[in-house]
């Protein structure tokens, strides 16, 4: 794929090689830390809440996806049935669907194949995120190695960051152990706003603004209600009012 020459990306490469030590390098500074700070929350979590902890190690290495890890804990606890747990868990995990299919699709054509099935597991919020930002400036080719580079660290800090939270939870307050669960998403929204369409910004300044209001309808279905509604509406205002109109060619 060849882009037009006053197209400007900012990073080149040489190889593939290239763009995986980049990756990996744009991972080792805040992905990484976010990540391994909202583990050590989810480590403590379950330790807080009497389960093993080869359980809530191995939740963090084969799941790797904090919002459906908390749920499954916490229907767990409340003693729900495995049929309800696992459709829960789904359910919040039904954002990777979207994460895929607006991620994946900027890869190269041969980098399109069976493979993408394990480097799928490395997709999370924060990979996901950086991606986005970052995939319109390098060349196609690279994307897929900057993605594993990227992700890689990510995962790899998720079982350790669990087993630190999990032995130190008597050491840290019930507070300040909530408030790192949370800081993975707060990066996820702030490094999201960088992304260059305004819909993607409307859409999260709508959600602070009717979210607590959908919370106090139905705490249950407040979160896909939330998003449900404000990414429709900042669709149509974009599509609306924001998105440059084509210019009509007389004949």
């Amino acid at each position: 794929m060849q882009f037009p020459d006053h197209v400007k990306l900012s990073r080149h490469f040489s190889t593939r090689r290239e763009a995986f030590v980049q990756g990996l390098k744009d991972a080792l500074g805040a992905p990484v830390l976010v990540l391994f700070a909202g583990m050590i929350g989810f480590g403590a979590m379950g330790q807080t809440h009497g389960f093993d902890a080869w359980m809530t190690g191995l939740t963090s290495l084969l799941m790797f996806a904090l919002p459906g890890q908390v749920v499954l804990l916490e229907m767990l606890i409340s003693g729900s049935s495995l049929l309800a747990i696992a459709f829960a868990v789904t359910l919040t995990s039904a954002r990777f669907v979207t994460m895929v299919v607006t991620l994946f699709p900027q890869l190269h054509r041969q980098d399109r194949n069976r493979g993408l099935y394990a480097w799928v597991h490395l997709l999370a919020m924060t990979a996901w995120a950086v991606s986005m930002r970052e995939f319109p400036n390098m060349l196609p080719k690279y994307r897929l190695s900057y993605f594993i580079g990227l992700g890689l660290p990510c995962w790899m800090v998720a079982l350790p960051g669990t087993v630190l939270g999990y032995l130190a939870a008597g050491w840290v307050p019930a507070a300040v152990t909530l408030g790192l669960v949370f800081i993975n998403p707060l990066f996820f929204l702030l490094t999201f706003t960088e992304v260059k369409p305004w819909a993607n910004r409307i859409a999260i300044v709508l959600g602070c603004v009717i979210g607590p209001g959908f919370y106090m309808l139905d705490a249950n279905s407040s979160l896909l209600t939330t998003g449900l509604v404000a990414g429709t509406l900042a669709y149509v205002l974009d599509r609306k009012w924001l998105r440059p109109k084509p210019v009509e060619v007389s004949a």
